[in-house]
């Protein structure tokens, strides 16, 4: 039964939007910003996402599929891991959004995360994603 628990974060990149896109779904990029991780995906709708990575030195595995695949605006994805404790079934599955818009040249850039299972799990999302934004917005500005 999903949980009405979500996170989000937002940030202003001082690059286009194409370019910002780029980062968000190429696996080379992806692993520069976001924790390390490897990422597999043929970036489909209903095509798997996989990360995989170490957290705190231990392996782990997240999975997911792409639900919606909007180029430059839009990319929507269920998202579990094996560090959450909880089963590889539906109902413990996140959907994560990262959603862009055009500003002047800059770019706003907001991931939301839905059907968080606790006020703790939302409050790590918060500052993880907090902290990945500002990982991408340093590589992009550089």
């Amino acid at each position: 039964m999903p949980t009405d628990l979500n996170a989000s974060a937002s940030v202003e990149i001082e690059a286009p939007v194409a370019e910002v896109w780029q980062a968000l779904t190429t696996p080379s990029v992806i692993k520069q910003w976001f924790f390390g991780v490897d990422t597999r995906s043929d970036w489909t709708e209903g095509s798997d996402i996989v990360h995989t990575g170490e957290w705190q030195g231990k392996p782990y595995v997240d999975k997911g599929t792409i639900v919606r695949f909007e180029p430059e605006r839009r990319l929507v994805h269920t998202h579990w891991s094996d560090l959450s404790g909880l089963p590889n079934r539906p109902e413990h599955y996140q959907e994560v959004t990262w959603a862009l818009a055009a500003r002047d040249g800059t770019t706003e850039l907001t991931v939301s995360e839905t059907n968080l299972p606790s006020e703790q799990a939302r409050a790590v999302a918060e500052t993880s994603w907090t902290t990945v934004l500002g990982n991408l917005k340093e590589l992009l500005e550089g």
